[in-house]
């Protein structure tokens, strides 16, 4: 059996929280598809000493193991920042596609998140969502995460990214025609779960009907 969600949306709506919920509740396998990206960012920040060379960057991508989304500090803000300069390089773009189609395939279902999953990595999906949230919602919930006080800085930063990955050549943050919009902003964890999870169940059939 071969089912695919697709999630995508903003940076701290919840889409992370909401993908892992869904791929537990179907007992699909879940890819956490930004982490790709952090993971070459990061990688290929720390090799050019604060500058990324993008062809570097590209052969970071062809290497890249599933060890290496086990970093720790992948989920910083500056491995955030790398991965937006990263995601907007189409050699980055194409090396990681195919192991993300492959993964979106797999035998049991999968869950994908991240930004351009229902539009171009799995544009026949069998269910997509894109999830948003109010930038001071988000803000919030991304300082929280991060034990930040700053929440100003943290809201300029999602802006900044929110800008950068909405208005790039290659595969912008957009929602796909056919996805749910999933407002969390007004939402508890547990009632953004239940939307999802009622919408997936409303496009899943397990026996292939």
């Amino acid at each position: 059996m071969r089912f695919t969600v697709a999630i995508d949306g903003l940076a701290a709506a919840g889409k992370g929280t909401i993908a892992r919920a869904v791929a537990r509740e179907f007992g699909f396998a879940h890819l956490d598809t930004g982490l790709l990206y952090r993971a070459v960012g990061l990688q290929a920040l720390e090799d050019g000493r604060g500058v990324i060379d993008p062809m570097w960057a590209a052969e970071l991508a062809r290497r890249l193991t599933p060890a290496a989304l086990a970093r720790e500090t992948l989920r910083s803000v500056r491995a955030g920042q790398a991965a937006s300069r990263v995601a907007a390089l189409p050699e980055v773009r194409n090396a990681l596609l195919a192991f993300q189609r492959n993964f979106a395939r797999r035998d049991g279902g999968a869950v994908l998140d991240g930004r351009d999953i229902g539009t171009v990595i799995c544009p026949e999906a069998e269910a997509k969502l894109f999830v948003v949230a109010s930038d001071e919602t988000r803000a919030a919930r991304r300082a929280a995460e991060l034990a930040a006080a700053d929440v100003a800085a943290v809201l300029a930063d999602l802006k900044a990214r929110d800008a950068r990955d909405s208005s790039r050549d290659i595969a912008p943050l957009r929602a796909a025609e056919d996805a749910l919009l999933l407002d969390t902003t007004e939402l508890t964890i547990d009632a953004a779960v239940a939307e999802a999870v009622a919408f997936v169940k409303s496009r899943f059939d397990p026996d292939g009907d």
